[in-house]
């Protein structure tokens, strides 16, 4: 089954970006049928910073290397460096009706709530069905929110098949991810960019530890019982803590007379040993330019020989090239 994904290049990868989506997309990573790409065409439309997203992109390559994506196994690629991406996506735009786009999420919230919204947000989901269909991707991990995206692709590849008669396009399927519930930010609100409330994944121990024990908490005296399920501290603490580490640290809450400050400094060692071994190698793979580069062609060069033929079928159907 094929495999793909792909992550936006608009900012450091954090632990909810790990914790969420990443770790699953890399256990799925298996005979060379699984895709990943950095979006960075889809980042255009909120990222405007050409030097910021030129490092965007390598950080999101290094990061999701370091992370244990095996160039081996998977196919790691930037969405610009395939334009038979954008090829596609002109195609699949004169057989997607309006009223389907006025649907899509990121529009309709704009919309509601009176901002501006260019052609690029309006299309975005255009060019997400590209980037599945033109791999003849299979399964598409996704959140539960992200669903979708998915079903959109599929809509417009039968719209495809349905006008040229023919089955040219993979009706993609969504795999919902396993939900890592909520992971709460610096100030207690979901983890997201959009709030500026991360942990990143690679930050050293000294910024890592400053920005722990700076986590938003009650007011609860030290000797005070505190409820484990009630903390985002907690919360935090079981991504990285074993069953056995969780129960003796939840009897701790119970028990009264533990000020947060341990709670913290315990979440602190958990994470920064948890990553520690992947700050290494990002390390490593930084300290080596040429190798990521040449990743990152052989990647391209790889979904490219796989999108082509994709688009060499889209465009027999539609009359572009000969028979």
């Amino acid at each position: 089954m094929r495999v793909l994904s792909g992550i936006q290049p608009t900012g450091r990868l954090h632990w909810g970006n790990y914790f969420g989506a990443i770790r699953q997309y890399i256990a799925m990573q298996t005979n060379e049928q699984a895709f990943y790409f950095i979006a960075d065409l889809h980042a255009l439309t909120t990222l405007h910073d050409p030097d910021k997203l030129r490092q965007h992109r390598i950080d999101a390559a290094l990061d999701m290397l370091a992370l244990g994506l095996d160039p081996n196994r998977a196919t790691l690629f930037v969405q610009s460096d395939v334009p038979e991406i954008t090829e596609l996506t002109w195609l699949l735009m004169t057989v997607t009706q309006m009223a389907l786009l006025e649907k899509c999420h990121a529009y309709k919230d704009k919309i509601a709530n009176k901002l501006p919204a260019d052609a690029g947000l309006f299309t975005y989901p255009v060019l997400m069905a590209a980037d599945i269909l033109l791999y003849d991707s299979q399964v598409v991990p996704v959140g539960s929110d992200q669903i979708q995206h998915v079903e959109v692709a599929r809509d417009i590849a039968q719209r495809f098949n349905h006008r040229y008669q023919g089955d040219f396009l993979v009706l993609p399927e969504a795999s919902v991810l396993n939900d890592a519930g909520k992971i709460p930010g610096t100030n207690g609100d979901k983890m997201s960019k959009s709030y500026n409330n991360t942990i990143e994944l690679f930050e050293e121990e000294k910024p890592l530890r400053k920005k722990i024990m700076s986590l938003k908490t009650d007011s609860a005296p030290v000797e005070a019982v505190k409820d484990p399920d009630q903390c985002s501290i907690f919360t935090l603490y079981k991504l990285f803590a074993t069953p056995e580490q969780q129960a003796a640290l939840a009897a701790r809450y119970r028990a009264g007379g533990m000020g947060y400050g341990e709670a913290k400094q315990q979440l602190f060692e958990a994470a920064n040993a948890h990553f520690a071994p992947a700050r290494e190698r990002r390390r490593e793979l930084a300290a080596d330019p040429a190798t990521l580069q040449n990743i990152l062609r052989d990647g391209a060069n790889r979904a490219r020989a796989v999108g082509q033929k994709v688009l060499a079928r889209c465009k027999v159907a539609c009359g572009l090239s000969a028979k």
